[in-house]
């Protein structure tokens, strides 16, 4: 399938998914993290879940975070350059929801690209070679290409992985490990 086709199709099972299942699904991902080799690592960049979009609930990874005490990562968005900025996540730091409802750091400490150890990244899609499909605008396209090659790529979906993604681009940037409420795959 294309990316377009998999959008559809991933959008469309999301909307079906009860509040019930969400939070299920997202409390089995995050305990799902703690079996993978990342935790000795000190900077850790997450996205905070967009509600209207049935994303994976990421307050269950923060907690974690904080637990352990990292350095949590989050980003503003800049619709005009498709980029993101990145921000220490901080006591004091102030989340506003964009017209996106993407909610967002208002500022604080910037994080440089090159600091981050760590990213987790919301799919809508993936397929078993560690490609995504996200919704399409290329902002962690473009942030990936800016980390360090070492930084651990972590996709988060509700969803098993498909066989193939067909239009993949050389600008395309994968993932490490994909994690779901019932497996973590591995690819590189």
């Amino acid at each position: 399938m294309t990316k377009k086709e998999l959008r559809k199709k991933y959008k469309t099972l999301r909307s079906k998914l009860s509040e019930d299942q969400i939070q299920d699904y997202s409390i089995a991902i995050a305990n799902q993290l703690l079996n993978l080799p990342i935790w000795d690592y000190s900077f850790y960049h997450i996205f905070l879940s967009i509600e209207e979009q049935k994303e994976v609930n990421t307050d269950y990874i923060l907690n974690i975070l904080s637990g352990k005490d990292k350095n949590v990562v989050i980003s503003k968005s800049d619709f005009k350059t498709n980029t993101l900025t990145h921000y220490l996540l901080t006591d004091s730091t102030v989340i506003k929801k964009n017209s996106y409802n993407i909610p967002e750091p208002v500022d604080g400490i910037e994080i440089s690209n090159k600091k981050l150890e760590v990213v987790f990244i919301p799919l809508l899609a993936f397929d078993i070679q560690g490609n995504r499909v996200g919704y399409g605008k290329g902002f962690y396209d473009i942030f990936l290409s800016k980390c360090n090659p070492e930084t651990i790529k972590i996709g988060l979906s509700f969803f098993e992985a498909e066989n193939n993604i067909e239009d993949i681009f050389e600008g395309d940037i994968g993932l490490d490990y994909c994690v779901t409420p019932f497996e973590i795959i591995s690819i590189k």
